[in-house]
């Protein structure tokens, strides 16, 4: 399996609507360059020998080149994205071509940053190592949750439930396959996918309460708080 070849999937091709800024949030600027090339560098540190393909909007291109222009920035192969995150991951999946049998992919949010090298290498490793159909990081909840009901909403053990976080890793071929059937309404990850072409068997490993999604305006804040720890 040493050979086994890793491709990883950047996805950022999302309008950003809720970040509330004049360009979606991936290009916002986190500690002086924009998120996505953070994403895209910490992804670099933790496979420096993958593939990565960089999904963006086609609308995305111009300011995405000036962007690397202006920061001396080296860019992916970048692949358009489409309507959905669902249909830019199958654009992306679809121009990986001279693939093997074998081969392993990463499927990560470009807006989420500070991904470590830790969570990377425990996404690969129990993919190596376990017959299993995906292997996704979570995290364990830490508010109280309630479920909504005909009534109004009842308590639930959180200790059941998990927060799940990217890079998200399969067999390549596996989820290219996955990919070409009819887009579904409950595919909210790539699991989720899997999970709807009878691959079920997904394994959790640790994800890192550091690696947040930027969502609003505040996480970038907390974004850099946290950067500004390790730099200690």
């Amino acid at each position: 399996m040493s050979t086994v070849k890793i491709h990883t999937i950047i996805v950022a091709g999302g309008s950003g609507s809720r970040f509330g800024a004049d360009v979606p949030k991936q290009y916002c600027l986190l500690a002086g360059r924009p998120i996505l090339m953070h994403t895209i560098e910490a992804m670099r540190r933790a496979l420096s020998d993958a593939e990565i393909t960089l999904v963006i909007s086609r609308d995305m291109q111009q300011l995405w080149d000036d962007l690397c222009k202006t920061h001396n920035f080296n860019s992916p192969i970048v692949i358009y994205g489409g309507a959905t995150r669902a249909q830019s991951v199958a654009n992306a999946l679809n121009s990986i071509s001279n693939s093997g049998k074998d081969d392993l992919v990463l499927i990560h949010d470009g807006a989420r940053p500070l991904v470590n090298e830790q969570t990377v290498k425990h996404v690969i490793d129990c993919l190596i190592s376990k017959e299993s159909d995906g292997v996704i990081p979570a995290i364990p909840l830490t508010d109280s949750i309630r479920e909504l009901d005909p009534t109004g909403s009842h308590p639930v053990d959180r200790s059941q439930y998990r927060s799940v976080q990217t890079p998200q890793g399969f067999n390549l071929v596996e989820l290219q396959i996955a990919y070409q059937m009819p887009e579904q309404s409950d595919w909210t990850d790539d699991a989720s996918v899997m999970a709807s072409a009878g691959k079920t068997k997904i394994e959790l490993v640790d994800g890192s309460p550091e690696n947040i999604k930027i969502t609003n305006p505040l996480d970038i804040e907390i974004a850099e708080a946290i950067m500004r720890c390790h730099q200690k």
